[in-house]
């Protein structure tokens, strides 16, 4: 595993997406990623499955302090005394005394942002976050709270893979050193059936989601959590650093159309649509 330095942090450059990974099945999944070298997990208040999490960090045996843990706050939970009682609870289901990251899930224009900030310092001043953010904020929300508000943001969460442009949200991050963390990196398996991807998998003897998913992480900032249930796509998608792609070939998936949106438009608050 190799990772990203954001703000003096290292981030691991492969996590484990654990949307879906629910009851005893989801456990053993979280467990077995952890047991194969994975020290990035990503959950959320909204994926129900915190518990499910903290139980497999503890059936791991791997010291609490080597995993990067990242879980979210979502959207209807945002006002002040919400985010204290959510962010709670959640540490409780985790077995965890703090997170390494807490992210606003969506954006809620209904609720004053400086306030969820206000608890999201809190819980940060008391060491029961170690970083905050936010995920699916588009660049004008994201400058409104880095900039106007001057938060102090450590990380943008949204959708990026192959055949979706994030360049301006790349730029920004890049200049204010913030994390870029890409959910559905593997465009919910889209990326196995993408002729150029199949090429160049065939040139590199990886497969197509190891060639997307190595695009991803040699760009500045970025970190991506694919999902994955089975040994073989947990093992698949670690082993991405026994090769570098070419720049012709870089920029080749830098030039696939970019307007594939994978995240059901009716899921997205309305906003963001």
């Amino acid at each position: 595993m190799q990772f990203k330095t954001i703000q003096g942090v290292e981030v691991p450059e492969i996590g484990l997406g654990t949307n879906r990974l629910i009851g005893r099945e989801g456990e053993n999944t979280i467990k077995l990623a952890l047991n194969l070298g994975y020290r990035h997990i990503d959950t959320a208040q909204s994926y129900k499955n915190e518990r499910e999490v903290g139980e497999a960090i503890k059936r791991s045996h791997i010291d609490r302090e080597e995993i990067f843990l990242t879980t979210k706050i979502w959207h209807t939970h945002l006002e002040k005394e919400d985010v204290l009682k959510v962010a709670e609870n959640s540490l409780r289901e985790l077995d965890t005394p703090y997170v390494d990251l807490l992210l606003i899930h969506w954006p809620n224009p209904d609720v004053d942002v400086e306030k969820t900030l206000e608890a999201f310092l809190s819980l940060r001043d008391q060491g029961k976050a170690l970083n905050i953010g936010v995920a699916n904020f588009p660049l004008k929300m994201l400058k409104e709270l880095n900039e106007e508000l001057a938060a102090p943001i450590f990380c943008n969460q949204v959708e990026y893979h192959p055949f979706l442009s994030q360049f301006d949200l790349l730029d920004y991050t890049a200049e204010h050193d913030l994390l870029f963390t890409a959910y559905s990196p593997l465009a919910q398996a889209k990326v196995m059936e993408e002729p150029l991807l199949k090429e160049l998998g065939e040139k590199y003897g990886k497969s197509p989601a190891q060639i997307a998913l190595r695009w991803l992480i040699e760009q500045e900032q970025v970190v991506a959590i694919p999902k994955a249930s089975s040994e073989e796509h947990l093992k698949e998608n670690i082993d991405v650093y026994d090769f570098a792609l070419e720049d012709d070939d870089f920029y080749a998936i830098d030039d696939l159309d970019k307007s594939t949106r994978i995240i059901d438009p009716d899921f997205a608050p309305e906003w963001d649509k």
